[in-house]
Order: C-alpha cells, then sequence, then structure tokens
C-alpha cells in the first residue's frame, strides 16, 4: 500500500481509514428479521411445545417451501432460540448402558413391522392401555387399539388385522411376508395371536429377555408420544385420551419430522417415495 499512496502522491494513513469505513457488501438473500423469525418459531412452539431446534425448522422450512419463499437455516433457528430461552434439554433420560448390537429399521416399508403398548394415567386415575403397529422404514403408525383393561390377545389380533387393511386393504394373505417384531408380552406371544400372524402371511419375531432396546423403534416412539402430545394435552378422564388418540395419531404420521426421514414425516416419507421413477432394465 505505501508503494502505492507514494505513487499517487496520498497519504498512506488516509487511505488505511477509507478501507476500514468502507461497509462490507451483504452475501447471499435476506435474512428474516430475528422479530419476525422469532414469531414464527413461536406459532410452532405454541402448538408443539415440546419441539427442539431442529423439528422447528423443519416445521417452519415445510411452511416456508408450501409459500414459495426463503427459510432461515437451522444455525440461525438455534440461535434465535438460544437467545430467547426456547431450547429445550439436551437429554430427558437416563443413559442406557445396555449393550444392543442389532439393527431394527429397514431400508424398505413393509419388511419389518415393530409393536408395543403402553399405558396413559389421566387425572381422575383411570387407565388407559395403548398398542400400536409402527413401519420400521417409514415410521408410519399404522394402526392402534385402547382399551381401560389390559391388552389381549384377542386386541393384538385387532391390531394386526387393521394395519394390514390399512395398507393392503381387504386381504386374506399378505403379498409378501413381513416381520412383526415384539417384546414377549403375553398378548404378543400367545399362541391364538402367533397363529393368526402365521396365517395372515406374517413372520412373529420376539426380542431377547429383558433387552426392551432391541424394539428401540417401539420404544422411542412411546417416548416421543408421551412427550409430543400425552404431556400437553388434557387427559381429564380416560373418554378424553381415547377421543383423542386418532387425532394424535394423525398428527404423528402427518406432521411429525423425523430425523431418520431427512426431517420429512412419515406421510411426506411415503409420498416422496411415490413418486420416485422407477426403472426396469434388460440384459
Amino acid at each position: 500500500m505505501t508503494a502505492v499512496c507514494e505513487t499517487l502522491g496520498v497519504a498512506r494513513s488516509n487511505i488505511a481509514e477509507r478501507v476500514k469505513q468502507r461497509p462490507s457488501r451483504a452475501r447471499g438473500r435476506p435474512p428474516l428479521a430475528d422479530q419476525e423469525l422469532m414469531d414464527e418459531i413461536k406459532t410452532v412452539i405454541d402448538d408443539m411445545p415440546t419441539y427442539g431446534y431442529r423439528r422447528v425448522h423443519a416445521i417452519l422450512r415445510r411452511k416456508a417451501r408450501s409459500e414459495n419463499r426463503p427459510w432461515p437455516n437451522a444455525k440461525r433457528v438455534y440461535r434465535v432460540m438460544k437467545v430467547h430461552g426456547m431450547l429445550l434439554q439436551r437429554h430427558t433420560g437416563a443413559i442406557d448402558t445396555r449393550r444392543h448390537d442389532g439393527r431394527v429399521a429397514v431400508e424398505q416399508s413393509n419388511l419389518r413391522w415393530c409393536s408395543d403398548g403402553f399405558e396413559i394415567g389421566c387425572d381422575n386415575k383411570e387407565k388407559v392401555r395403548v398398542a400400536f403397529a409402527l413401519d420400521c422404514c417409514d415410521r408410519e403408525a399404522i394402526a392402534h387399539v385402547a382399551t381401560t383393561e389390559g391388552i389381549k390377545s384377542e386386541d393384538v389380533q385387532d391390531l394386526v388385522i387393521t394395519a394390514v387393511e390399512n395398507r393392503f386393504g381387504l386381504i386374506n394373505t399378505l403379498p409378501k411376508p413381513i416381520e412383526w417384531l415384539t417384546d414377549n408380552g403375553s398378548c404378543f406371544i400367545a399362541k391364538d395371536t402367533r397363529s393368526l400372524l402365521i396365517d395372515i402371511g406374517m413372520e412373529p419375531r420376539s426380542t431377547p429377555v429383558r433387552s426392551p432396546q432391541s424394539n428401540g423403534m417401539a420404544e422411542a416412539f412411546v417416548k416421543t408420544f408421551k412427550r409430543d402430545y400425552v404431556s400437553v394435552n388434557p387427559v381429564a378422564d380416560a373418554q378424553t385420551v381415547i377421543d383423542q388418540l386418532p387425532v394424535w395419531f394423525e398428527h404423528y404420521n402427518r406432521f411429525h419430522p423425523h430425523k431418520a426421514l431427512g426431517y420429512r414425516t412419515p406421510k411426506e416419507f411415503l409420498a416422496d417415495k411415490t413418486r420416485q421413477p422407477s426403472f426396469i432394465g434388460s440384459i
């Protein structure tokens, strides 16, 4: 810079000061104002208060795409939520030290379904027991049953039939075998349950004793369902819960983003799979 200034006959200090004061040009698309972004985040959190910044970002991205406009990146959503104290705690449970070397997830839909049951306690001390069927690829909760009594073999059989009908319509036998993964609960391993599974073309699979992590996808679903739906909605009595269950399951399938699905919902994932072109090659 000294040689240039001497050649031009200007003071070096003057040029250096001008360089410091020169405004930098903004690159890329203009970001949303923090207040505008915070308002959008609060709208999402008001509806789903247990969502972390990744799922909030997925909802904002989905909404922006539908409106054909830009969306903020995940890091900016994280920063705004952190500044305004809207982040969740990083961990919500104890660390599981039990070893599990298997893999529950599969690469295609309708290869393996998992099932489990859980209990919802109501404000009036009533209990609602729920059992569900979940696809281990697309994560869709295909069907559920609910009762104020214990889950029995008959309930699981109804669950299996409803799940098959929801995926394939009214059929007697599956077009190809599907694994049915459960724990060793009496309703799942009952003779009548296994007989129905085999008759309809399913392959019963049970986890090792005292190894709930071997059905980890179902366990994770239970945790998510209780956190994102049961804990933030009215559960005055059993009938209130049973009436809301279909709405909660529908919301989970249509609006709940999954990390394993690229923060798409089960329905979005299935729709994308359907739209993908299939190529048949010949030799």
